[in-house]
């Protein structure tokens, strides 16, 4: 039988849910009706209010409520003996319940690369600070602790930074090529060292540790890091292999063939790719370059990687590593495109940009009745709708200008007048990325997004003279 769904609305969101919901229909193939109920905005119903309006034809095979009922789902489904379900809050993410948004199985979240977090110029830290570093990253999705030292200078408390960490539950790695500061880091438990080449894999054996195996230089990273790996295989020396990331127009597409030499030479020994070359010395945000480079570790088995979080532009690496390696983790698994699968990887744009059309927002605007403002936009211009008021273009000051210079706008005080700039603000920065806006929702900022409080359907308004 041909699935008949009844959607339920309120009067303001009327036209865009006709307008959705038809081009739905013919895509997916469904009958459809729609019940408008008598209320403007849908998230101020409640089930008791809708059980006294809603009208479900007998046809319907399934109801879908606004996304605003959802916490109340199980309450309002004892009433009915079809499939109840709610939709999105915003009408514009109907499409994902219809094939657009891929499922995630319950394995999603599983991962096998590890995360060494390096806190730079550690010797410059004061031990308490670097505690208070090492929560914080470990926090972020950190699995290791890496205290990267200076060349120049000798840290001469590096133990005591070291046992600080280790009491604290750390797992920590020292990356230094001074042996003396590497014997203390050691002795005092830190369990990895970086690196290891021909210059000193004579001492590994004394430090009682897992070491990273360079190349001595990356011409020569067969032959050298390969008689390092077997010196220290022979001394019976746990080692990871990194033949050595470098950045783009340095040999970048260079050392990533090195990675898959190393790898089909070493077909099962653990290794280690440094991602900071590319992340840090790249003008572009890291998010997008973290996932590639976890989606290459993943693929080649790559189990750790060494991150760093000093430019601007990277300084949220960790975190974002920490969602990449679980998307990456599962697209390998599954063997599928890692896409609708982790949008909070999507930062600067939207996983999805629906806008209402200039139409919508029109019949919208025709059908207010009250003076409460609404504020929307088409992916060109703003809209500023209340009761006689439907103002639009590209500018927040004449957007505002114009509506004060209208009778309209006695109702606006101070308070409220903030508010407006203040979405107003919002409007203009989605409709210049091409994001979602939605009044009194925060902009979306994948896993930087800030949670705002609702202002416009809980504050009171000054009544007209």
């Amino acid at each position: 039988m041909r699935e008949s769904i009844h959607f339920v609305t309120g009067r303001l969101a009327e036209a865009s849910v006709r307008e959705i919901v038809h081009q739905l229909s013919e895509a997916r193939g469904f009958d459809y009706s729609i019940d408008v109920l008598p209320i403007t905005v849908a998230a101020l119903m409640t089930p008791k209010w809708l059980m006294r309006h809603i009208q479900v034809p007998e046809s319907a095979t399934r109801v879908l409520l606004p996304g605003y009922l959802q916490p109340h789902l199980e309450e309002i489904r004892k009433h009915f003996a079809i499939p109840i379900d709610c939709g999105p809050k915003d009408v514009r993410d109907l499409p994902t319940l219809f094939g657009r948004r891929r499922h995630r199985s319950d394995d999603y979240g599983q991962f096998s690369i590890e995360i060494i977090a390096e806190i730079n110029y550690a010797p410059r830290f004061p031990v308490e600070a670097l505690v208070l570093e090492a929560m914080r990253l470990a926090k972020e999705g950190a699995d290791r602790i890496d205290l990267g030292c200076e060349p120049a200078t000798r840290w001469e408390q590096v133990a005591d930074a070291v046992k600080r960490l280790i009491d604290l539950g750390f797992r920590v790695s020292i990356d230094s090529f001074d042996p003396w500061e590497v014997e203390q880091a050691t002795r005092a438990g830190a369990s990895l060292v970086l690196s290891v080449n021909s210059q000193n894999r004579s001492l590994a054996g004394d430090w009682g540790a897992e070491v990273v195996v360079v190349p001595d230089t990356p011409a020569d990273f067969e032959q050298s890091m390969v008689e390092t790996a077997q010196y220290l295989s022979d001394a019976q020396v746990p080692f990871r292999l990194d033949p050595i990331l470098e950045p783009i127009g340095c040999g970048f597409s260079e050392s990533l063939g090195r990675y898959l030499t190393t790898r089909r030479m070493f077909p099962d020994a653990p290794m280690l790719m440094g991602i900071g070359n590319l992340t840090e010395l790249t003008d572009s945000d890291s998010a997008a370059i973290n996932t590639l480079l976890l989606g290459f570790c993943e693929e080649q088995q790559i189990t750790s990687v060494l991150t760093t979080q000093v430019i601007p532009w990277a300084q949220s690496s960790v975190r974002e590593c920490d969602l990449a390696r679980r998307l990456v983790a599962y697209a390998v698994r599954h063997r599928i495109p890692p896409k609708h699968l982790e949008e909070k990887l999507v930062m600067l744009r939207d996983p999805t940009a629906n806008h209402p059309t200039p139409e919508s927002l029109s019949a919208m605007a025709a059908g207010i009745k009250d003076n409460n403002y609404r504020i929307a936009i088409d992916g060109n211009e703003i809209h500023l709708m209340a009761c006689g008021v439907h103002l639009r273009g590209t500018d927040p000051f004449e957007i505002m200008d114009a509506l004060m210079q209208m009778p309209e706008s006695r109702n606006v005080d101070a308070s409220h007048a903030f508010y407006l700039g203040f979405e107003l603000a919002k409007a203009l920065t989605a409709m210049t990325l091409n994001k979602r806006y939605e009044q009194d929702e925060a902009l979306r900022w994948g896993m930087h997004t800030r949670i705002e409080r609702h202002h416009r359907l809980t504050r009171s308004r000054p009544k007209s003279p």
